[in-house]
Parts: C-alpha cells; structure tokens; sequence
C-alpha cells in the first residue's frame, strides 16, 4: 500500500476504487470474451481475426494487471472472487452463443464502446487530480479505442466483401 499514492491523489478515493474495480472486473471479462471468441469463431477471415481476438485477450489481460497495481497503490484491493466481476461489471460479458465472426465482432465492439466511456469517466475524474491514475486510464483508453477501430474496420471489410459478392451475381 502505497502512503505517498494515496496522499498525492485528490480524487475521493472510495469512489475512485469503486470505479476501478468495476473496470477492473470489465477487463477480465473482456479478456474472457476475446479468449474464448478466438476459440470458438466460424466464418470468414476467422484465422486473422481469432488471432486479433488474441492480441486484444493480451491487452485486456495487461490491462486488468495495471488497475489492479493502482488499486493497491492506492490502498484497496482488487476484487478477489471471480463471482464479483459480473456483480461489479457495468460493461457486461456477451457469451459467444452465435459462434459466427460478424457476431463475435458485433459484440466485441459493444464491450468497447462501453470500455471507451468507462475510461472517459476515469480519465474526467482524475484528471489535474490524480496524474499516475489518469495517465494509466488514459493509455488504456487510447487502447480501447484502437480496438474498436481495429473491430470495426474488420466488421466493415467483411460486409463489403459479401455486398460486392452479391452485387456480382
């Protein structure tokens, strides 16, 4: 627990851990949710795009790691039963019950568009008051943000792909 984190931040420091923890609680479902899309996906350009479910996994999974150092840092504790994370979640964790690639990238893009304003909120409540906590919330917003693009532009090819496929015949 660090004395000096906790002293240095002007931000009020349940609601700042409360909001942690739930984004804490967001980046291992999101981790969860990339994981075991990259495992179950059908469809076209699954082998590119699974991979890509895999490298955003590892970002998400980076991320839970730094919230969950500040977390500490500032004298919490990171939720500790996996039961929590959907308790605390306000970005909810979308079962790949549709398997098919378009689906998975619809949902996956949901779960950022909420992570993106999860961050936003982060970023507005401790800027000018917490200079380590927004800097970390704000290069993980810029990572949510690239994914989201990096989603939508595989969601974007794909249509097209079968627009112009179907314009053909």
């Amino acid at each position: 627990m660090g004395q000096m984190a906790q002293k240095i931040s002007q931000v009020n420091q349940a609601e700042l851990l409360k909001t942690l923890n739930i984004a804490y609680a967001e980046e291992w479902l999101a981790y969860y949710q990339y994981w075991i899309g990259s495992k179950v996906a059908i469809g076209p350009m699954r082998p590119k795009i699974a991979d890509e479910f895999l490298e955003h996994a590892k970002e998400e999974l980076s991320h839970a790691e730094k919230l969950a150092a500040r977390i500490i840092e500032l004298g919490g504790t990171p939720l500790i039963d996996p039961k929590e994370w959907q308790e605390h979640a306000l970005c909810k964790y979308d079962a790949p019950t549709i398997p098919y690639i378009i689906n998975l990238l619809e949902q996956n893009i949901v779960a950022e568009r909420c992570a993106i304003a999860r961050y936003q909120k982060i970023c507005e409540m401790t800027f000018g008051k917490d200079f380590v906590t927004f800097h970390m919330a704000l290069d993980i917003l810029h990572d949510e943000i690239e994914h989201e693009e990096e989603l939508g532009a595989y969601k974007a090819d794909i249509t097209a792909t079968f627009e112009h496929k179907n314009a053909s015949k």
